[in-house]
Protein backbone atom coordinates (compact mmCIF):
# COMPACT_ATOMS: atom_id res chain seq x y z
CA UNK A 1 0.00 0.00 0.00
CA UNK A 2 1.42 3.51 -0.86
CA UNK A 3 2.17 5.58 1.65
CA UNK A 4 1.62 9.47 1.41
CA UNK A 5 4.68 11.71 1.10
CA UNK A 6 5.75 12.56 4.99
CA UNK A 7 6.46 16.85 5.72
CA UNK A 8 10.40 16.84 5.16
CA UNK A 9 9.99 14.65 2.13
CA UNK A 10 7.47 17.73 0.80
CA UNK A 11 9.47 20.14 1.93
CA UNK A 12 12.52 18.69 0.16
CA UNK A 13 10.89 18.86 -3.02
CA UNK A 14 10.15 22.35 -2.69
CA UNK A 15 13.48 23.41 -1.45
CA UNK A 16 14.91 20.93 -3.97
CA UNK A 17 13.12 23.31 -6.96
CA UNK A 18 14.11 26.39 -5.05
CA UNK A 19 17.89 26.53 -5.20
CA UNK A 20 17.26 25.79 -9.30
CA UNK A 21 14.60 28.09 -9.92
CA UNK A 22 16.02 31.54 -7.78
CA UNK A 23 19.20 32.02 -9.21
CA UNK A 24 17.98 31.33 -12.42
CA UNK A 25 15.77 34.48 -12.17
CA UNK A 26 18.04 36.68 -10.49
CA UNK A 27 20.38 36.28 -13.70
CA UNK A 28 17.77 37.23 -15.79
CA UNK A 29 16.82 40.05 -14.07
CA UNK A 30 20.96 41.32 -14.01
CA UNK A 31 21.15 40.23 -17.71
CA UNK A 32 17.89 42.38 -18.42
CA UNK A 33 19.10 45.73 -16.66
CA UNK A 34 22.26 45.71 -17.33
CA UNK A 35 23.52 47.88 -20.26
CA UNK A 36 26.40 46.79 -22.75
CA UNK A 37 29.48 48.80 -21.73
CA UNK A 38 29.81 50.11 -25.78
CA UNK A 39 26.51 51.84 -25.14
CA UNK A 40 27.51 53.57 -22.60
CA UNK A 41 30.25 54.93 -23.89
CA UNK A 42 28.97 55.64 -27.68
CA UNK A 43 26.25 57.68 -24.81
CA UNK A 44 28.93 59.58 -23.37
CA UNK A 45 30.62 60.57 -26.30
CA UNK A 46 27.40 61.76 -27.73
CA UNK A 47 26.73 63.98 -24.98
CA UNK A 48 30.17 65.55 -25.05
CA UNK A 49 30.03 66.10 -28.43
CA UNK A 50 26.77 67.54 -28.06
CA UNK A 51 28.35 70.42 -25.00
CA UNK A 52 31.69 70.87 -27.53
CA UNK A 53 28.81 71.67 -29.96
CA UNK A 54 27.10 74.40 -28.14
CA UNK A 55 30.28 75.66 -26.57
CA UNK A 56 31.65 76.43 -30.35
CA UNK A 57 28.51 78.01 -30.65
CA UNK A 58 28.32 80.24 -27.96
CA UNK A 59 31.89 81.62 -28.03
CA UNK A 60 33.75 79.84 -31.97
CA UNK A 61 30.93 80.58 -34.19
CA UNK A 62 29.77 83.80 -35.69
CA UNK A 63 26.09 82.88 -35.01
CA UNK A 64 26.12 84.56 -31.22
CA UNK A 65 27.96 87.82 -31.62
CA UNK A 66 27.19 91.29 -30.56
CA UNK A 67 26.54 93.68 -34.08
CA UNK A 68 23.78 95.48 -32.12
CA UNK A 69 23.06 97.93 -29.08
CA UNK A 70 20.12 99.79 -28.30
CA UNK A 71 19.51 102.52 -25.44
CA UNK A 72 15.84 103.25 -23.15
CA UNK A 73 15.09 105.30 -20.71
CA UNK A 74 17.24 108.59 -21.26
CA UNK A 75 15.52 111.67 -20.70
CA UNK A 76 18.43 114.15 -20.32
CA UNK A 77 21.33 112.17 -21.70
CA UNK A 78 21.70 111.01 -25.38
CA UNK A 79 21.46 107.43 -26.50
CA UNK A 80 25.34 108.03 -28.18
CA UNK A 81 26.24 109.33 -24.93
CA UNK A 82 25.54 106.05 -22.68
CA UNK A 83 26.78 103.74 -25.77
CA UNK A 84 30.05 105.51 -25.36
CA UNK A 85 30.66 105.21 -21.87
CA UNK A 86 29.01 101.63 -21.56
CA UNK A 87 31.48 100.63 -24.74
CA UNK A 88 29.89 97.57 -25.21
CA UNK A 89 32.64 95.06 -27.05
CA UNK A 90 31.01 95.09 -30.71
CA UNK A 91 31.54 91.50 -32.06
CA UNK A 92 32.19 89.49 -29.13
CA UNK A 93 30.67 86.38 -28.24
CA UNK A 94 27.21 87.62 -26.64
CA UNK A 95 27.55 85.01 -24.15
CA UNK A 96 30.90 86.55 -22.70
CA UNK A 97 29.89 89.96 -22.14
CA UNK A 98 30.29 91.04 -18.38
CA UNK A 99 27.17 92.94 -18.06
CA UNK A 100 28.17 93.80 -14.50
CA UNK A 101 31.48 95.31 -15.83
CA UNK A 102 29.33 97.51 -18.31
CA UNK A 103 26.79 98.75 -16.00
CA UNK A 104 29.15 99.83 -13.27
CA UNK A 105 31.37 101.61 -16.07
CA UNK A 106 28.36 103.72 -17.09
CA UNK A 107 27.28 104.78 -13.57
CA UNK A 108 31.02 105.39 -12.94
CA UNK A 109 31.60 107.88 -16.52
CA UNK A 110 28.06 108.88 -15.63
CA UNK A 111 26.63 110.08 -12.50
CA UNK A 112 23.41 111.40 -13.72
CA UNK A 113 22.64 107.47 -14.42
CA UNK A 114 21.16 105.99 -11.36
CA UNK A 115 20.79 102.74 -12.55
CA UNK A 116 20.88 100.61 -16.12
CA UNK A 117 20.10 97.04 -16.51
CA UNK A 118 22.45 95.70 -18.88
CA UNK A 119 20.52 92.53 -20.76
CA UNK A 120 21.74 90.00 -23.77
CA UNK A 121 19.18 90.16 -26.26
CA UNK A 122 19.69 87.31 -28.46
CA UNK A 123 21.17 86.64 -30.66
CA UNK A 124 22.98 89.63 -31.62
CA UNK A 125 21.89 92.74 -29.47
CA UNK A 126 23.19 94.69 -25.90
CA UNK A 127 20.01 96.09 -24.52
CA UNK A 128 20.84 99.53 -21.97
CA UNK A 129 18.01 99.74 -20.25
CA UNK A 130 18.70 103.68 -18.08
CA UNK A 131 17.30 105.23 -15.32
CA UNK A 132 18.44 108.87 -14.51
CA UNK A 133 18.17 110.49 -11.78
CA UNK A 134 15.85 113.37 -11.09
CA UNK A 135 16.70 117.05 -9.95
CA UNK A 136 15.03 117.36 -5.97
CA UNK A 137 16.99 120.91 -5.62
CA UNK A 138 19.26 122.98 -7.22
CA UNK A 139 22.49 124.68 -5.53
CA UNK A 140 23.42 127.95 -7.29
CA UNK A 141 27.28 128.84 -7.54
CA UNK A 142 28.92 130.97 -9.73
CA UNK A 143 25.74 131.26 -12.06
CA UNK A 144 25.79 127.57 -12.77
CA UNK A 145 23.55 125.06 -11.17
CA UNK A 146 24.39 121.48 -8.93
CA UNK A 147 21.76 119.29 -9.39
CA UNK A 148 20.47 117.46 -6.12
CA UNK A 149 18.92 114.12 -6.42
CA UNK A 150 16.45 112.93 -4.06
CA UNK A 151 18.92 110.82 -1.92
CA UNK A 152 21.09 114.02 -1.78
CA UNK A 153 23.71 113.25 -4.24
CA UNK A 154 25.18 115.88 -6.23
CA UNK A 155 25.13 114.48 -9.70
CA UNK A 156 25.42 117.41 -12.24
CA UNK A 157 26.16 120.72 -12.83
CA UNK A 158 24.03 122.96 -15.54
CA UNK A 159 23.95 126.14 -17.06
CA UNK A 160 20.57 126.68 -16.81
CA UNK A 161 18.11 125.81 -13.96
CA UNK A 162 15.84 122.93 -15.05
CA UNK A 163 11.86 124.19 -14.43
CA UNK A 164 10.18 123.65 -11.13
CA UNK A 165 13.44 122.65 -9.06
CA UNK A 166 13.56 124.67 -5.90
CA UNK A 167 16.73 126.34 -4.90
CA UNK A 168 18.60 125.08 -1.93
CA UNK A 169 19.65 128.21 0.29
CA UNK A 170 22.18 127.01 2.96
CA UNK A 171 21.96 129.92 5.57
CA UNK A 172 23.67 128.41 8.36
CA UNK A 173 27.24 130.06 8.42
CA UNK A 174 26.06 131.51 11.40
CA UNK A 175 24.21 128.33 13.08
CA UNK A 176 26.09 125.71 15.67
CA UNK A 177 23.83 123.06 13.70
CA UNK A 178 26.63 123.63 10.66
CA UNK A 179 28.99 122.65 13.22
CA UNK A 180 27.71 120.62 14.76
CA UNK A 181 26.27 118.38 11.48
CA UNK A 182 27.45 119.49 8.70
CA UNK A 183 26.59 120.80 5.38
CA UNK A 184 26.21 117.43 4.08
CA UNK A 185 23.49 116.69 6.90
CA UNK A 186 21.88 119.73 6.57
CA UNK A 187 21.69 119.45 2.79
CA UNK A 188 20.05 115.86 3.21
CA UNK A 189 17.46 117.83 5.65
CA UNK A 190 16.36 119.99 2.70
CA UNK A 191 16.14 116.89 0.22
CA UNK A 192 13.67 115.32 3.04
CA UNK A 193 11.50 118.25 3.50
CA UNK A 194 11.17 118.88 -0.40
CA UNK A 195 10.30 114.93 -0.41
CA UNK A 196 7.75 115.27 1.93
CA UNK A 197 5.73 118.47 0.61
CA UNK A 198 2.15 118.40 -0.95
CA UNK A 199 2.24 117.66 -4.63
CA UNK A 200 0.79 121.73 -5.11
CA UNK A 201 2.82 122.92 -2.67
CA UNK A 202 6.01 121.53 -3.72
CA UNK A 203 4.59 122.98 -7.19
CA UNK A 204 5.00 126.45 -5.76
CA UNK A 205 8.10 126.17 -4.30
CA UNK A 206 10.25 128.36 -5.08
CA UNK A 207 13.57 127.88 -2.81
CA UNK A 208 13.79 125.71 0.38
CA UNK A 209 16.18 127.76 2.85
CA UNK A 210 17.40 126.23 5.69
CA UNK A 211 19.21 128.22 8.81
CA UNK A 212 20.03 125.27 11.02
CA UNK A 213 18.71 121.49 11.65
CA UNK A 214 15.44 122.32 13.06
CA UNK A 215 14.70 125.61 10.96
CA UNK A 216 13.74 124.92 7.47
CA UNK A 217 11.96 127.57 5.41
CA UNK A 218 9.94 126.98 2.01
CA UNK A 219 9.53 129.75 -0.25
CA UNK A 220 6.68 129.97 -2.60
CA UNK A 221 5.14 131.92 -4.99
CA UNK A 222 3.42 134.75 -4.40
CA UNK A 223 5.96 135.98 -1.36
CA UNK A 224 4.49 133.30 0.50
CA UNK A 225 6.25 131.45 3.41
CA UNK A 226 6.13 127.89 5.75
CA UNK A 227 8.23 127.66 8.46
CA UNK A 228 8.55 123.91 8.45
CA UNK A 229 10.82 123.24 10.99
CA UNK A 230 13.00 119.96 11.03
CA UNK A 231 12.73 117.54 8.75
CA UNK A 232 10.73 115.55 11.57
CA UNK A 233 6.97 114.48 11.43
CA UNK A 234 7.17 115.30 7.40
CA UNK A 235 3.88 113.12 7.06
CA UNK A 236 2.06 115.45 9.79
CA UNK A 237 3.35 118.60 9.00
CA UNK A 238 2.30 117.98 5.20
CA UNK A 239 -1.33 116.96 6.24
CA UNK A 240 -1.79 119.95 8.53
CA UNK A 241 -0.30 122.61 5.70
CA UNK A 242 -2.43 121.62 3.25
CA UNK A 243 -5.57 121.67 5.36
CA UNK A 244 -4.20 125.07 6.52
CA UNK A 245 -4.21 126.58 3.30
CA UNK A 246 -7.42 125.46 2.36
CA UNK A 247 -8.78 127.27 5.90
CA UNK A 248 -6.63 129.82 5.24
CA UNK A 249 -6.15 130.55 1.64
CA UNK A 250 -5.33 133.92 1.73
CA UNK A 251 -2.48 133.66 4.31
CA UNK A 252 0.86 134.87 3.65
CA UNK A 253 2.75 132.61 6.23
CA UNK A 254 2.02 129.74 7.86
CA UNK A 255 3.78 127.61 10.40
CA UNK A 256 3.42 124.40 10.74
CA UNK A 257 6.82 123.29 12.35
CA UNK A 258 4.50 122.04 15.61
CA UNK A 259 2.12 120.27 13.63
CA UNK A 260 -0.42 119.91 16.58
CA UNK A 261 -0.35 123.72 16.93
CA UNK A 262 -0.32 125.58 13.51
CA UNK A 263 -0.91 128.39 12.54
CA UNK A 264 -0.84 131.18 9.74
CA UNK A 265 -0.52 134.61 9.60
CA UNK A 266 -0.54 137.51 7.13
CA UNK A 267 -2.48 137.97 4.05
Amino acid sequence: MATAPTTAERGGARGSKGPSDGPSRQGARNRRFRVPAPRLLLSALGLAAVAVGVLWALYGSDWFRVERVKTSGTRVLTAAQVEKAAAVPAGAPLASVDTDAIAARTRQLLPRIESIEVVRSWPHGIDLRVTERQPALLIEKGGKFTEVDRNGVRFATVATAPRGVPLLVLDASSSPSLRRFGADRLLGEAVRVRGELPAEVARDTRAVRVTSYDSVTLELTGGRTVLWGSGEHGTAKARVLTALMKAVPKAGHFDVSAPTAPAASGS
